[in-house]
């Protein structure tokens, strides 16, 4: 033992006397060096083991020899880390970002000095369960772009609220999935909070309201997102600086409260699903400076925000088209009412523009400019009635039953001078009862807290409310009233009818049946349209197509739908026969509408068959089917897909066109790696241009009529088998005005493809059809979709990033697809190609070219005919050297030669034909009849 000791000591006096660095320190940081595989750019010397006395560069040690510090960020490290890391206990700063580490994070359970650790921007693909326990000094913390758990995502485990202290914590792009943690909220000192680009879902938990971030981060989820109501900002008013939860799936309105925010900066609501009116009095939110809310479902006027200097609002349903302008007061009105509801999306979608009498609005019946029917029933609004609608003093008809309506009926409807009819059965209303006009019918049964009827008068001395409180005594004669079929049976519904006449109830009865009978006749022909898809688009499709009334109550559709085409009309059985009863095997694409199938005649024709599902039925969709035939029965050129036919029995809508082998043009460019294709050279697309431009030519120029294609997109153009386009999905297309005059309509197209005016206004010209073959071309040359959310958000939005970049040649060529072989002939026509694209794509449409400018732009361009050999002219049997006399009476001689072969074979009396004669018996023979 003594010689143990002595042996001991003289170890120690040497280390001592040799070495400052504590030897288990310098046994990780060398097993740091060994995993990595560049260790030279760390120039940490290969022949000392003493980091701390020798002062190696990127570390820092404490005077007892402990490593406390590495700092290696941004130096292109490549390698992993050693499992046993942690055991550098006393480490209290990590800089190791924007590196090339790869493989598991190892555990950091136990460093309990660890106070920041930046580990962002690398490749580690793992981290361990217990990688968070112990670190009670951890204040700043940065995983950001790691592909943490790649393959099944994972969640912040509760341990993480050990680390009371924690301030920063940064984890976007790094593979979250699943709630967002309701324990975060409990991290008293938690500031700034950023998780971006995951795959949360949920609401924001109640738990945060008690934070006070000053960075919030949440935006760009993967699928719906985060969900629910945005109502956490204000009770953080105190620190909120940014706030992003732009790229989810938010609801509800922005809270009234916001202005509380004092000190937020920079606010992005941009691309939710929030509504209602945005508050007014944000205007005097000084400090704010960045305001996006474009791609909403926000009403009401747009506020002016004087000192936001990036302020965008494009895409929602706003009534004006500029900040500072003040609705109509009809909307302002309807507006109040849906505030009331709880501002529901369909109708926020639907009440767009600043007159519900010059547009659809569901709903909505106007008469001269004037409201005068709300017709809602049975469309699940929760809330209160509100007491503006009294203001629309036109309204006659007043529709809500069948809701999920509370509170009192506002006293100020029976202002309403025209009113005369009021139905509120089955929803939750409650006393008292304001008293109307005796030529209002006020139908109120089946409202819970009604639990007796009352007895009005109507005169001077009457109340202006019922409420069953008011008189309890049973012996009243105005207490209550039963029929004589309802005598010793409890009435626990409630029906107000105020007669005029005995012929007016009579005529009201008769008007009842009628409807009834009408109803349940057009029930028999409910269906739906459907836009075939790839299942794969992510664009999201706008289509609000116009209709001729506003009736869109369920199941009240009217035989105005029906289309009678003449020959076009084809049997459901034979297009069953043909896609074999719509086999799956036989699906060519699905989408939010229903299926396309491919159908094959028995003469081996092939077809394509859009079938609509009748799960889901309205009114535009049947508009759309509508407008398919309509247009494509009066247009035929060989760059539009040419509708065969279709058929409308019972439930079944069915459009059928001819096949397109290869598909759209969106699988090529975007898809191609999925779909197992080659690439589309640029000799192909710049044909597939060149088509697409001819086509938008003759809709808009050369037709009987003109049209706008109003959905111009890469998956609305189909190829064949020699990759010649053509435009289809002709839905949503819009008769032309003459001259320059622009249309007013419902909003519908694409976001991404949407020319920037008829977003905004409505009102759309060819030139929307322009803006939108501009993105095309730019997807052509990019290979990029017009709206991508998981790309970077400067580029996100094609148009608006192509047109910053394709004047700058060297940010153009990085910006050109990198599956094309670029030359310098090619490199020169894409320049051509992108210059046009600019052009197209141009803010005002009166910079925009027409499509017959395109047409002669793109032409030059594409392959040049080139005379063929003579070997080539041979091949075709034809002697070139005769005159064109000596051909001709070789043509004949050889004809009459083959009639007389004709005649004296055949002994019938006339010949048959091989192949059915047309299209239409091609279909016939297929059916068997």
């Amino acid at each position: 033992m003594v010689v143990v000791g002595f042996v001991l000591s003289i170890y120690l006096f040497s280390w001592v006397a040799h070495s400052i660095t504590y030897p288990d320190d310098f046994v990780i940081v060398d097993d740091f060096r060994k995993g990595l595989l560049n260790p030279e750019l760390l120039e940490w010397p290969a022949d000392n083991t003493d980091p701390c006395g020798f002062n190696w560069p990127h570390i820092v040690c404490d005077s007892a020899g402990r490593v406390t510090q590495i700092q290696i960020q941004n130096l292109g490290i490549e390698g992993s880390l050693p499992t046993n890391f942690n055991q550098l206990s006393m480490l209290t700063h990590l800089g190791f970002q924007k590196n090339g580490f790869t493989g598991a994070l190892p555990t950091f359970k136990g460093l309990s000095k660890l106070q920041f650790a930046y580990l962002n921007y690398n490749q580690f693909d793992m981290i361990p369960h217990d990688f968070f326990d112990g670190l009670t000094s951890l204040q700043v913390l940065s995983l950001d772009n790691n592909p943490l758990n790649k393959s099944t995502g994972w969640m912040l485990p509760s341990s993480l609220l050990n680390s009371a202290l924690l301030v920063n914590l940064s984890c976007s792009e790094c593979n979250l999935r699943g709630l967002l943690p309701d324990f975060l909220g409990s991290l008293p000192s938690l500031s700034s909070l950023r998780l971006s680009y995951n795959a949360l879902v949920g609401v924001i938990p109640e738990s945060f309201h008690g934070l006070t971030l000053k960075e919030l981060v949440l935006n760009n989820q993967e699928g719906n997102g985060i969900t629910g109501p945005i109502t956490l900002l204000p009770p953080m008013a105190s620190s909120l600086i940014i706030a992003w939860l732009h790229g989810n799936s938010f609801t509800g309105p922005i809270p009234d409260n916001i202005t509380l925010c004092d000190f937020l900066t920079d606010l992005r609501l941009n691309n939710n699903k929030l509504t209602g009116i945005v508050p007014p009095n944000m205007t005097n939110m000084t400090n704010l400076r960045v305001l996006k809310l474009q791609n909403n479902n926000f009403l009401g006027a747009i506020p002016s925000m004087p000192f936001a200097s990036n302020y965008t609002y494009e895409y929602n349903s706003f009534c004006q088209s500029k900040p500072g302008l003040q609705c109509s007061p009809q909307v302002k009105a309807l507006l109040d009412f849906l505030n009331g509801v709880d501002y529901p999306a369909y109708l926020a979608t639907s009440w767009k523009g600043n007159d519900p009498c010059s547009t659809n609005w569901l709903g909505i019946t106007c008469l001269s400019g004037k409201v005068t029917v709300i017709n809602l029933p049975n469309r699940n609004l929760t809330g209160n009635i509100s007491p503006s609608i009294s203001q629309l003093d036109s309204l006659r008809t007043i529709v809500l039953g069948g809701n999920h309506l509370y509170g009192t009926i506002p006293k100020s409807l029976t202002a309403l001078k025209y009113l005369e009819l009021l139905n509120l059965t089955r929803n939750n209303i409650s006393p008292p009862i304001p008293v109307f006009a005796t030529s209002v019918t006020l139908l109120i049964d089946q409202n819970p807290p009604m639990t007796s009827p009352p007895s009005l008068s109507p005169g001077s001395d009457s109340p202006s409310y019922w409420d069953p409180s008011m008189d309890k005594s049973p012996q009243s004669p105005s207490s209550t009233t039963k029929s004589p079929q309802s005598h010793g049976k409890k009435n626990t519904s409630l029906t107000i009818v105020m007669p005029s006449c005995i012929a007016g109830a009579s005529l009201i009865f008769f008007l009842i049946l009628f409807f009834m009978h009408r109803r349940k006749k057009n029930k028999k022909h409910l269906s739906t349209v459907l836009h075939p898809r790839e299942s794969y688009d992510p664009n999201i499709k706008i289509t609000i197509a116009e209709t001729d009334d506003g009736d869109f109550q369920s199941g009240s559709l009217s035989n105005s739908h029906m289309i009678n085409s003449g020959n076009l009309v084809i049997s459901v059985q034979i297009l069953r026969n043909i896609t074999r009863n719509f086999a799956p095997e036989n699906e060519l694409g699905r989408g939010g509408f229903g299926v396309v199938y491919k159908g094959e005649l028995h003469d081996g024709t092939m077809l394509a068959v859009k079938r609509m599902q009748s799960s889901i039925v309205t009114n535009a969709a049947l508009n759309e089917f509508h407008s398919e035939i309509s247009v494509l029965s009066k247009v035929r050129h060989r760059n539009l897909a040419s509708l065969l036919g279709y058929s409308a029995e019972g439930n079944e809508r069915i459009l059928v066109y001819e096949y397109m082998s290869r598909g759209a043009l969106n699988r090529h460019l975007f898809h191609w790696k999925k779909s197992n294709l080659e690439p589309l050279s640029w000799t192909k697309r710049l044909n597939i241009s060149l088509d697409i431009a001819r086509g938008v030519e003759y809709l808009h120029n050369l037709a009987s009529q003109s049209f706008i294609h109003r959905d111009l997109k890469s998956s609305n153009i189909l190829l064949g088998d020699d990759f010649r386009a053509k435009i289809a999905d002709f839905g949503l297309v819009k008769c032309a005005p003459d001259g320059q005059n622009s249309v007013a309509t419902r909003l519908a197209g694409t976001f991404g493809y949407l020319a920037p005016e008829y977003a905004i206004t409505g009102k759309i010209t060819t030139k929307a059809d322009v803006f939108s073959f501009g993105v095309v071309l730019m997807e052509l040359v990019t290979g990029l979709a017009a709206l991508d959310e998981n790309r970077p958000e400067e580029s996100r939005h094609l148009a608006t990033w192509f047109s910053q970049i394709k004047s700058d040649p060297e940010k153009l060529k990085a910006s050109i697809d990198p599956t094309l072989n670029i030359s310098e002939t090619s490199l020169e026509s894409i320049s051509v190609v992108a210059e046009l694209a600019g052009h197209c794509t141009a803010r005002d449409p009166h910079q925009r070219p027409d499509m017959g400018h395109a047409v002669n732009v793109l032409s030059p361009l594409v392959e040049k005919w080139k005379p063929t050999s003579k070997d080539d002219d041979e091949c075709t049997g034809i002697d070139l050297q005769q005159s064109l006399l000596q051909m001709v009476k070789g043509w004949q001689a050889a004809d009459c030669s083959l009639n007389s072969m004709s005649t004296s074979h055949d002994d019938s009396k006339g010949s048959t034909p091989s192949r059915p004669n047309g299209f239409a018996e091609s279909f016939k023979s297929t059916d068997g009849r």
